[in-house]
């Protein structure tokens, strides 16, 4: 499982490190004015629609669906089964996308409330109107991403949406050697957007996707019924980091720039979030369905662990090095043309705040596999999770008005924990979830190695804070990059020294063969 934890992993990140450079280049181009507001409120629209489908949602429930007709009816049966998965969802979104261009005026106005009576709304329903057909091709792509998934085959899965932030690059070095006016910059970004999906479909077809599902046919057949009825709740289940963002932009729209601090904060958190939420949906998925359909609780609870550990293992020192490094990357990343150093403080403030949810969402992606292939089990965390969004909208009015943006990014961090908590205490009396023993005895060395590392990398920023502050920015980039290195390194040692895991442990981990639940 490490291996293929680590091939998603390694294309998630390199995905998420070129998303880095995509919106460095949004910031100096749009800064955080009315025109940044338009074009990310509409971004992160287009962004959960595509997370939905994309990070874990659909592919819990194809990956399910699809083994058992191949197991039971053989590989014509699942491939004609994929076929009419495929071409009903691609002419829904088809369908869902034009609807949408016509509503869009209303759905904006419900989703940033903030900007009705304010040119920003027709700014922003422009740019979501430009970017909507990627939402077309987005269904394609998840389909036929699970269906490669379940086959073992991660590795196209986890490099193809590289081509969606490098085709937006592109285009933003153009127009940073042009500078169009922003509304120009921020209309033609939203047309890429649309293209940059064709791309990363049209590679999926060419290079392994052109047999994956025939024949091609849209069905709503009892079979369709029954798989759309727990795709569609398990999709929006799966979302809660994405839908929380959505209450808190309903929230900060109605404030000046709010929309874009909290955008550039998530997008950091995201990093790691989309690290292990990608690999666990992408990978835990067929590995627990397998042992949930051969009757191997050991094998579920083996899975499982392992993949709590691995959550643990990156979430907990990503939150620390998040919190205590907030303003030096934000500098660093972001602090260029028209992105200011107030722009800067607000931005680092609102990402502390948002960190200390990382471990709760990254909890929630960790444990939802197991339930996701339980019957019944996707309506319910639906409800949940809506019920999650709800109170953190109540909670984001509240500290919003108290203490601006950062209070709505509070209101996220604790609706994250409260859908999380609520998680493991309904899927414990449901479905009587445990750990192993030798997760029990990493978990604890785990903490306590990412304490440790936070306590090191807290007493390095109190020596060097004004070097960061006032030096050229090459050499704050040095510093961030060895502190970054050195709170790596010790928290390897502590580790290893708390005996969770060593060097020969993690590369015979990384050998094992991707099917083998117990290496």
């Amino acid at each position: 499982m490490i291996r293929s934890f680590l091939t998603v992993s390694t294309g998630t990140l390199a995905s998420r490190l070129l998303g880095f450079v995509r919106d460095s280049m949004i910031a100096a181009l749009l800064g955080t004015g009315p025109v940044a507001d338009a074009f990310l409120a509409a971004f992160q629209l287009v962004n959960v629609v595509r997370r939905l489908l994309t990070e874990g949602g659909l592919n819990a429930s194809l990956v399910p669906a699809w083994l058992r007709v191949r197991d039971t009816e053989g590989a014509a049966a699942a491939a004609a089964f994929a076929g009419r998965v495929l071409g009903t969802i691609a002419a829904a979104l088809f369908a869902g996308t034009l609807l949408l261009a016509l509503v869009m005026p209303l759905v904006l106005m419900v989703l940033a409330p903030g900007f009705s009576g304010r040119e920003t709304l027709q700014l922003a329903v422009d740019d979501a109107r430009l970017m909507l057909p990627y939402l077309a091709f987005a269904g394609p792509v998840t389909v036929m991403m699970a269906l490669l998934n379940a086959q073992g085959r991660f590795a196209l899965t986890a490099f193809s949406p590289l081509l969606f932030n490098i085709a937006l690059i592109a285009v933003m070095i153009v127009l940073v050697a042009t500078r169009p006016d922003p509304v120009r910059s921020a209309q033609i970004l939203a047309a890429t957007v649309g293209i940059a999906g064709l791309l990363q479909l049209s590679i999926l077809v060419l290079r392994r996707g052109g047999n994956l599902a025939t024949p091609l046919r849209v069905s709503f057949d009892k079979e369709i019924r029954g798989f759309l009825g727990k795709a569609v709740p398990g999709m929006i289940a799966s979302s809660t980091p994405q839908l929380l963002m959505v209450a808190g932009a309903i929230v900060a729209s109605s404030s000046p720039s709010s929309v874009s601090w909290l955008y550039f904060a998530n997008r950091l958190v995201e990093l790691p979030l989309g690290i292990v939420g990608v690999a666990m949906g992408t990978v835990l998925i067929p590995q627990v369905t397998r042992a949930l359909r051969g009757g191997d609780q050991t094998a579920v609870t083996h899975a499982e662990s392992r993949g709590l550990e691995l959550a643990a293992g990156l979430a907990l020192p990503a939150t620390l090095g998040l919190i205590l490094l907030s303003e030096p990357v934000v500098k660093f990343l972001f602090e260029h043309g028209a992105f200011t150093a107030g722009d800067t403080a607000s931005t680092a403030q609102a990402l502390m705040w948002l960190a200390l949810g990382l471990p709760a969402n990254v909890l929630v992606k960790a444990l939802s596999p197991a339930f996701f292939c339980a019957r019944g089990y996707a309506g319910r965390r639906c409800s949940r999770t809506l019920k999650g969004v709800a109170f953190a909208i109540v909670l984001a009015v509240l500290l919003g008005h108290w203490f601006g943006a950062s209070g709505i990014a509070a209101a996220i961090a604790l609706g994250a924990w409260s859908t999380a908590l609520t998680l493991i205490r309904r899927g414990a009396e449901t479905f009587g979830f445990s750990i192993d023993a030798a997760a029990r005895r990493r978990l604890p060395g785990i903490l306590g190695a990412a304490l440790a590392m936070g306590a090191a990398l807290w007493l390095a920023t109190r020596s060097v804070p004004a070097l960061v502050q006032g030096s050229h920015g090459l050499l704050q980039a040095v510093i961030l990059f060895i502190l970054i290195i050195a709170g790596i390194a010790i928290y390897g040692l502590f580790l290893r020294l708390f005996g969770v895991t060593g060097w020969r442990e993690a590369v015979n981990a990384v050998r094992q063969a991707p099917g083998d639940l117990h290496g």
